[in-house]
């Protein structure tokens, strides 16, 4: 077993909340956007005990970073670098983890190395060599994904993944990421909700979403301009209203919800804020 122990806001108009972008999208049954499906991770289904299980915390400006937690014995450096850790033949049941890498303004960092590791279906680590073992970067807008397996059972811990986030010339961040309604998460000394991974069913297996925010400094830049003319071009850093209308690609759309314009949030990825007209 690891032998592990515990370690001892306000919102900004500038920021989208992504909460609520995906709950609306959630609810009307319309395909998530890329650019949301990662932020931030929510724990929305229940706690072993019914209650609803505390969200991870939100990227908005000025919000916590993402809690620290122990290395533990098992790490290993000089990982593969690959995004797969799945090898023929190895049972487990299979999963995708994906979400993206944000700084102290809600501002993707790109080139952040994240380095994970795993117990096997079994519970077992290998300590011989690199099996369920890997690190990756963060591409330019800040995402990861990790396709590997469920993390099997052992005494005295829940199932978890460990994780060591490192922004390019910022302190590292280790931690562990864990599955809600597990039962032993309410005797895992080590547990903590707020490192809860949003997971479903799909695609044959199992996927989880989780955002990281690191401590690191970050220009938000500046605030966005105002409401545009009816019907212009859709523009990124643009403050949009319900009921606005814009232009992108040569269709016109209708804007469904109050939201700040990003890159990836174009009308026809992001039907949660438009509705072609």
């Amino acid at each position: 077993m690891d032998n592990e122990r515990p370690s001892p806001s306000t919102e900004s108009p500038r920021l989208v909340r992504r909460k609520t972008l995906l709950r609306t999208a959630l609810a009307a049954g319309a395909a998530v956007p890329v650019a949301l499906i990662g932020g931030p991770a929510l724990a929305r289904t229940l706690s072993s005990t019914g209650a609803a299980a505390p969200l991870t915390p939100a990227c908005d400006d000025g919000d916590d970073p993402t809690p620290e937690q122990m290395e533990g014995p098992y790490f290993k450096p000089h990982s593969p670098q690959r995004t797969d850790l799945l090898e023929p033949g190895m049972p487990g049941t299979r999963l995708t983890v994906s979400g993206y890498v944000f700084g102290g303004a809600c501002l993707p960092v790109s080139g952040a190395l994240l380095d994970f590791w795993q117990a096997d279906d079994n519970g077992d680590y290998d300590n011989t060599g690199f099996r369920l073992r890997g690190h990756q970067y963060t591409d330019s807008r800040g995402a990861f994904t990790l396709t590997t397996i469920v993390p099997g059972l052992y005494p005295g811990r829940t199932r978890h993944l460990h994780v060591k986030v490192q922004a390019p010339g910022r302190p590292v961040l280790t931690t562990q990421l864990y599955f809600p309604n597990e039962p032993r998460n309410n005797t895992d000394m080590l547990f903590d909700a707020r490192l809860l991974m949003n997971v479903r069913n799909g695609n044959g297996g199992r996927e989880a979403a989780f955002d990281f925010v690191l401590d690191v400094p970050q220009d938000p830049g500046p605030s966005p301009t105002g409401p545009p003319p009816s019907g212009s071009a859709w523009a990124t850093g643009t403050a949009y209203r319900a009921g606005d209308r814009v232009t992108h690609a040569g269709r016109a759309y209708v804007c469904l919800q109050a939201h700040t314009a990003q890159p990836g949030w174009e009308p026809p990825t992001a039907p949660a804020l438009w509705r072609a007209v």
